[in-house]
């Protein structure tokens, strides 16, 4: 009777996890000791999914840890890298645990940028390792008894955790050994197994009947609902629902047996006698399912119960043996239940990115950075304005030229001070080479941008052009839709670089104004005096009480500017770690309001400077208006003629001209900076393009070769059917390979103790002629195969009668027609002189 089922394991090809996250480490992380570190944990992690997946495992314990570890560690990296088809794109393939295959080879699988599908696949082979776990354990003892209770436990609480995360992990159709609905029976199937290893512990500790009488209804039940939902899962093995019938049943005659010994311990003669005859119900079993499960024993034993209960009834009690209908029901108790599936599930899993912050975090971080950056750029932004208005108001008024130039013949201090300034910033030459780089930078930015977006338009392209050929056969999401984000962030892109275009513009607009008087700022001091109109003003305004109030003004707005570019640098100096908090609200309410938290703490560090900003723009408010007024009366005094107003108006246009340089040059190098901060963006975005395009090129050609080879192997069946009827030589007719062998008298050979059994081959051999079909990538050949002969040898007794293949040339080898095209007419029969059978 002790016939477990176990689930086969899910196979998966070779992933690389080192390249595309140490890539993305290696983009988002500074280099260092930080780095360092994750890349290492990468590495590790590759080498755990290898461990896990990529050899066979035994079924011990030990393996079962490695498949948790790896899944822990899944869940554990999830958060922490932007794993998406297109941001962090990973291809993981996996093929369908019960699938065996088909005559021209391969099987169901399934290959997604999904994360989420990788953890569900391996929580489905955790669960059929700890199927298979359990049903070695030696049942004779406690240990054995307790080891298999607690697999099939934890195997049922992960098939169910499948069952209600699949369809949100994949957005998408799973295969149909992880569908809702598959692993829901298993769920079923291992908690009744579960259940029953209770019954068998309960029996083996000789509790009482009536306890062991529930336990085993509430087996019958559990099996009796996973029977029920088998009926209509076309893709697990046909012995699972045999053995599942049988197991009902036989749970249900042992719940009878075990309550007749209750009911004749109460002197219930007639009512043991009424359970006791279930003996039916284990003779169906014998009947029908016994290839799968043995109740001999069983039956002798209530066999031996019913006879010496009849007699001693029949010559003593004389009770009435009531029907069936009127027993009362037995209980039922529920001594197990699924595992609850809760990260970790491994006791020695240790976080290989522990150090590392989760995407939310990292996300957060990067939308406060922006907010904090803005803010900055306000505050900075704002007092760079107002000095301009200033530097524009007293440039207008000749100031201070206007008071330092009371002689009327020598270059003022303060225009002398602005040329060397423009001279040690480079001049005409420095400015004119950044202007010159800026369409250059530019150009790079576009053309990676635009090398980037024809990436995926040239793969959206062929995608399209696949999806029109192959219509619902090309079952994967459209490039279209996946590349939405993609083509906003790349439009987002261009709207920036465009903008900054008109920028550019705008600064060269004004550099071409200014750009004769900054030339003769550049010239030396002899040639800018003669340039500079000479004048004769009236000297008596030297020491004049007017004089002495403008040039006090004017020296409390240059300690304002000072100031100011003092509060610059104390703002741009301002750090805080919001990655505590972010982590913090994490921990405690399961998510970030980004938004209030950030805004709290910008508030929180930037009141004070945003106070003192202002306070300083009220106070050049003051200053100019009083600048302005004593400017009224200082020019009032001073002596009108043509040469001195030709003066001063040179000398405004210089000082205008030192200010429009310095605001031009901070304008260039800002701009410089910005494209080349640009080109890095934009190279992190051509890899996301070309990632994930590798990936869906890498998806489309095993889609293709798997959609190609199906269609060509469903023409070469209709074509084999047609063969299979016709004779092959007039000695022998060659029977349908279609056909099934027929059963022996004496039923199917006896399933094994684990039930499912995965198998995937190539090839197809029978013991008897028959037509032998093999399969080497997409070259079909067709053989006659006769018992003892190697089918691949081109022999006497082995002809080939016909053969396909998709390279033309070879002779006798006919190019097989396009995918969807029909076979050409039947090869002609093969020469006679070589007969089929070796000669009697």
């Amino acid at each position: 009777m002790a016939t477990f089922i176990s689930v086969p394991l899910k196979k998966s090809t070779e992933v690389d996890l080192v390249k595309p996250l140490s890539k993305f480490i290696t983009a988002s992380y500074p280099a260092g000791e930080e780095q360092g570190e994750y890349i290492r944990a990468v590495e590790e992690l590759n080498k755990l999914r290898k461990n896990a997946l990529g050899r066979p495992l035994d079924k011990h314990e030990s393996s079962l840890e490695i498949l948790l570890r790896y899944y822990d560690q899944l869940c554990a990296v999830e958060p922490k890298f932007p794993f998406s088809e297109n941001q962090l794109c990973l291809t993981f393939t996996w093929k369908d645990a019960f699938d065996k295959g088909s005559l021209f080879g391969g099987s169901v699988k399934l290959a997604l940028a999904s994360l989420g599908y990788e953890k569900t696949c391996v929580l489905f082979n955790a669960a059929a390792l700890a199927s298979q776990i359990a049903s070695e354990q030696n049942l004779d003892n406690d240990e054995g008894l307790k080891a298999a209770a607690k697999f099939y436990q934890l195997a049922s609480g992960a098939f169910g955790h499948i069952k209600d995360t699949v369809l949100s992990a994949l957005n998408r159709e799973p295969t149909m050994d992880i569908s809702p609905e598959t692993v829901g029976t298993l769920k079923l199937i291992m908690l009744a197994q579960a259940q029953e290893v209770f019954f068998l512990k309960a029996t083996s500790d000789k509790m009482k009947d009536a306890v062991i009488a529930k336990l085993a209804n509430q087996a019958a039940d559990f099996y009796g609902e996973a029977c029920k939902q088998c009926q209509y899962k076309d893709n697990l093995p046909k012995e699972v629902l045999s053995v599942l019938a049988a197991k009902h049943t036989i749970m249900q005659a042992n719940a009878e047996l075990h309550q007749s010994v209750t009911s004749k311990q109460k002197k219930h003669f007639g009512e043991e006698i009424a359970r006791l005859q279930v003996h039916k119900l284990v003779k169906t079993v014998a009947s029908g399912y016994d290839e799968y499960v043995s109740v001999k024993d069983l039956s002798e034993k209530i066999n031996r119960a019913l006879v010496a209960a009849k007699k001693d009834n029949d010559f003593i009690y004389h009770d009435r043996v009531p029907e069936v209908k009127d027993l009362e029901h037995i209980g039922k108790a529920a001594l197990v239940k699924a595992t609850t599936i809760t990260y970790p599930l491994s006791l020695k899993f240790a976080d290989l990115f522990e150090k590392m912050v989760p995407m939310v975090v990292q996300q957060s971080m990067s939308v406060y950075t922006q907010r904090k950056a803005e803010t900055v750029n306000r505050l900075v932004g704002t007092m760079r304005e107002t000095t301009n208005l200033c530097n524009g108001v007293l440039a207008s008024l000749n100031l201070p030229a206007a008071l330092e130039d009371l002689s009327g013949d020598s270059i003022p201090q303060s225009i002398a001070e602005k040329a060397r300034a423009v001279v040690q910033l480079g001049g005409l030459q420095s400015i004119e080479q950044l202007i010159k780089d800026l369409p250059e930078l530019l150009t790079r930015n576009r053309e990676i941008l635009d090398e980037s977006l024809k990436m995926l338009d040239d793969e959206e392209t062929t995608d399209s052009d696949l999806r029109t050929k192959f219509n619902q056969r090309w079952n994967r999401t459209p490039s279209g839709d996946l590349y939405k984000p993609l083509r906003a962030e790349g439009a987002n892109f261009r709207n920036i670089l465009d903008k900054a275009v008109q920028a550019d513009q705008v600064v060269r607009d004004r550099y071409t104004t200014h750009c004769d008087m900054i030339a003769l700022l550049c010239k030396p001091e002899n040639e800018l005096n003669a340039a500079i109109p000479s004048a004769n003003p009236t000297k008596t305004l030297q020491g004049n009480e007017v004089v002495n109030v403008l040039r006090s003004q004017l020296a409390q707005l240059d300690e304002m500017k000072k100031e100011r570019e003092t509060l610059e640098g104390e703002i741009k100096a301002v750090t805080f770690d919001m990655s505590t908090s972010f982590l913090m609200a994490l921990s405690q309410d399961g998510a970030i309001n980004e938004e209030q938290l950030s805004l709290s703490q910008l508030d929180q560090l930037y009141s004070a400077y945003n106070q003192r900003v202002q306070a300083t723009l009220r106070t050049q408010e003051e200053l100019l208006g009083q600048v302005q007024t004593s400017h009224q009366e200082f020019s009032s005094l001073k002596q009108s003629n043509t040469e001195a107003n030709q003066r001063e108006e040179v000398l405004k246009k210089l000082a205008s001209a030192h200010d429009s340089y310095v605001e031009i040059s901070n304008n260039l190098r800002e701009g410089t900076k910005f494209y080349n901060d640009l080109t890095e963006i934009l190279l992190k975005f051509q890899n996301k393009c070309s990632d994930i395009v590798f990936a869906r090129k890498t998806e489309r050609d095993e889609l293709l070769k798997y959609v190609l080879f199906f269609a060509s192997a469903v023409q070469g069946v209709t074509y084999v059917f047609s063969i299979a009827r016709e004779p092959s030589a007039p000695s022998f007719n060659v029977p349908a390979y279609q056909s099934n062998p027929a059963v022996s008298a004496g039923g199917p050979t006896p399933a094994p103790r684990t039930v499912f059994v995965s198998s995937n081959s190539d090839k197809q051999t029978h013991t008897k002629p028959n037509v032998k079909y093999h399969r080497s990538g997409y070259h079909i050949d067709l053989y006659f195969q006769m018992p003892g002969y190697n089918p691949y040898a081109y022999g006497q007794y082995n002809m080939p009668y016909m053969a396909y293949q998709q390279t033309p040339g070879q002779a006798g080898y006919p190019a097989a027609p396009p995918p969807g095209q029909p076979y050409p007419g039947y090869p002609q029969q093969p020469p006679q002189q070589q007969p089929y059978y070796p000669q009697q």
